[in-house]
């Protein structure tokens, strides 16, 4: 893969992290709110343990995002992006375009 297209992909991914780590941030002041209100019957609470549970599986999934976005800024580092996990191979450009962050 060319500098220049190295380069690229590592400032989607910078862009991206910095994106995630903002939406994680927002969510946890959400839940925080949602923690400190006062609830006077079980649907509010109801309400509330649903609101929690989608807040927390949202920042599940940002998590998980995070961790292959930090993997993959190491692989451009050592020179290892684009690189299929399972075969080896270069993964498509194209491929890349849509999810920087692939590994096969």
């Amino acid at each position: 893969m060319q500098d220049s297209e190295l380069k690229y992909f590592k400032e989607i991914l910078e862009s991206r992290k910095e994106q995630i780590i903002k939406n994680i941030r927002g969510v946890n002041a959400e839940l925080d709110q949602l923690s400190s209100l006062e609830l006077n019957d079980e649907g509010d609470h109801a309400s509330v343990d649903n609101s929690s549970m989608v807040e927390s599986a949202i920042i599940q999934q940002q998590e998980k995002e995070l961790r292959e976005i930090n993997v993959t800024l190491g692989k451009i580092v050592t020179g290892d992006y684009g690189i299929c996990e399972m075969c080896e191979d270069p993964i498509g450009f194209q491929r890349l375009k849509v999810k920087p962050h692939a590994i096969y």
